[in-house]
């Protein structure tokens, strides 16, 4: 896992060389950039739609915890190991 996006205290955002939306046609979240576009799964586009810069990993994880069902360590695990793969493929940054 790389630090930067396990940091309770990071604001994760969007990278300026992506957008963020929901596409009805593809029924889900999409991400486009100049190459073309990445259909998100239910869960990478509920953490994704929360990546404005203005909250918190933890802020985050707790948002996600009071949202839906299930451990709230799976919950923790599974959006911090998000971040990371996010935050390397550079749709992220702090």
């Amino acid at each position: 896992m790389t630090l930067a996006s396990t940091a309770t205290d990071r604001r994760p955002q969007l990278s300026p060389h992506f957008m963020f939306r929901w596409e009805a046609s593809q029924d889900a979240y999409i991400l486009l950039y100049p190459e073309g576009l990445i259909k998100l799964n239910p869960s990478a586009g509920e953490i994704l739609k929360r990546c404005n810069g203005q909250h918190t990993v933890a802020e985050l994880i707790a948002e996600l915890q009071d949202a839906f069902p299930g451990p709230a360590a799976d919950i923790d695990q599974g959006v911090r190991a998000f971040l990371d793969v996010a935050t390397d493929k550079g749709w992220l940054h702090a």
